[in-house]
């Protein structure tokens, strides 16, 4: 008797290009949303908070810019290794960002040349929009688990 393996994944040059694929559209849509935040929060900062809340609001798209690539340049770098090394991959990533999220912060509290509201709204918002894009490039993403035929 011979034994069929039904869960057979795909050759890695098609499983990895599909991955990739989705994965450069989660860091273009990131950039797009990098770039808007720090165009719109700067004319919406300076508004309510003049120069200040200009400076909030690029020192948030910046926040919101480390949070965003870090997430797709570490998933670039995992595609196609295993589960343990894709896992500490995606980890240490996220390590990295809350290590450097919490230096940022202390040594931004200590300075006051931008309005911190201004900044608040900037990351709650990249945040957020940076989950719901790629949210939306994974789910419009071409990328199979199984192949059917591999066991006939």
């Amino acid at each position: 008797m011979t034994e069929q393996n039904p869960v057979a994944p795909l050759p890695d040059n098609d499983s990895t290009a599909a991955e990739r694929a989705m994965l450069r559209t989660a860091g273009r849509d990131g950039l797009i949303l990098v770039a808007g935040l720090a165009v719109l929060g700067s004319v919406v900062g300076y508004l309510f908070a003049d120069l200040p809340g200009v400076w909030g609001a690029l020192v948030g798209a910046a926040l919101a810019g480390l949070f965003c690539g870090g997430t797709v340049v570490s998933m670039m770098f995992a595609v196609g290794k295993g589960a343990a090394a894709t896992g500490a991959v995606v980890m240490g990533g996220w390590l990295v960002k809350i290590v450097v999220l919490i230096a940022g912060l202390a040594v931004l509290s200590r300075l006051d040349f931008y309005d911190r509201w201004v900044l608040m709204v900037v990351v709650l918002i990249g945040a957020v929009g940076s989950a719901v894009l790629d949210y939306r490039a994974v789910k419009g993403g071409r990328i199979e688990y199984v192949r059917p035929d591999a066991g006939a």
